[in-house]
């Protein structure tokens, strides 16, 4: 019997792709390991639930309206996840004083515990990701990630 060979999902790749894929593939590990720690705690915290956090931990008191205009993300979708998070207690919620309609913001002390995780996390990992580096090896690799950054925003 003859060996089946899948052509499909083997295509030669250019360089750039490897690049491009390479990147991929360590944020896909990284976000991986770093969420493994709370998705198996007490508060199973989806990336984006991550991100809403984050924010409203650095801009106490935003809107929702706030973090839409600073993701790009549809208004409905941020809703949900804002929703959600009020619901398990992780965020607060205060009418504005000027405008009722609006909701400040904020982490509540488990949402705050949360994103203290996620931040000691992120610095355990980043602290392993780059471990046996050099100073200047590190350097080197953040100049030419930035210049893909760049080359990439050029484009928008």
């Amino acid at each position: 019997m003859r060996e089946s060979i899948d052509n499909v999902n083997h295509k030669s790749k250019s360089p750039e792709d490897d690049v491009l894929e390479s990147i991929h593939a360590v944020m896909h590990q990284y976000r991986s390991q770093q969420f493994r720690v709370l998705r198996d705690g007490p508060h199973a915290v989806t990336h984006m639930e991550s991100k809403v956090l984050g924010f409203f931990g650095r801009q106490p008191g935003a809107t929702q309206s706030d973090l839409a205009q600073h993701s790009g993300r549809d208004k409905a979708q941020l809703a949900r996840l804002i929703k959600g998070l009020r619901e398990r207690g992780l965020l607060l919620a205060e009418a504005d004083e000027v405008d009722r309609r609006n909701l400040r913001l904020t982490l509540s002390a488990e949402g705050q515990a949360v994103q203290r995780a996620l931040q000691q996390q992120a610095r355990r990992l980043g602290a392993s990701a780059v471990a046996g580096f050099s100073e200047q090896e590190r350097q080197t690799l953040l100049a030419l990630l930035q210049r893909v950054r760049g080359n990439l925003g050029a484009l928008e």
